[in-house]
């Protein structure tokens, strides 16, 4: 990560992302467990069991566990840890392990940038991708600190990232030069 103070004073800058940040969710990995263990127990069923009552209710089961533990599973994946990008252009935000889903934000769609000390789950409704009408959308994949941005449509949006503050100042400065 460039230092930042650096990155205030320039007018032209080098291609490539002026600010990174992440955010993880060791908490969520208990989950991609018990995803797992759905999965299991849906092989388990598949091959091993006998059932002397019908094909009917072994299919149910098996498509069943697999089901959920998949849903579970890839669900969780999805949103253990979030990265952010911030460059001359948008910000990018890629969740999980395969950076899906991905939500890039042009600068010069937004009008603000705010650091917010503490964003919660419980505010949003849960982790991951969330949508409340009266507040906007959010990333949220743990507690803490975060940057929200307003959009010239009077939308917001909010995601949770390590050193939002110095995301926020990197925004802010870009924002200032596009005001110019």
């Amino acid at each position: 990560m460039r230092n930042v103070s650096t990155l205030l004073h320039m007018r032209d800058h080098p291609p490539g992302p002026l600010w990174t940040g992440r955010a993880s969710n060791r908490a969520q990995w208990l989950l991609a467990v018990v995803g797992a263990a759905f999965v299991v127990l849906g092989v388990q069923l598949a091959v091993a069991s006998n059932w002397t009552s019908g094909i009917v209710p072994l299919v149910m089961s098996v498509v069943g566990c697999l089901a959920a533990g998949l849903l579970i599973l890839f669900g969780t994946l999805a949103f253990v840890h979030v990265a952010v990008t911030v460059d001359a252009e948008s910000l990018v935000v890629r969740c999980g392990h395969i950076g899906l889903p991905r939500c890039t934000i042009r600068l010069a769609e937004v009008t603000a940038a705010e650091f917010v000390p503490r964003v919660s789950p419980h505010q949003w409704g849960g982790w991951g991708y969330r949508w409340r009408p009266e507040k906007g959308t959010a990333v949220i994949v743990r507690r803490g600190e975060g940057v929200e941005l307003r959009l010239d449509d009077g939308k917001i949006f909010t995601v949770t990232v390590d050193d939002a503050e110095n995301a926020v100042r990197v925004i802010r400065t870009h924002l200032r030069a596009l005001a110019r």
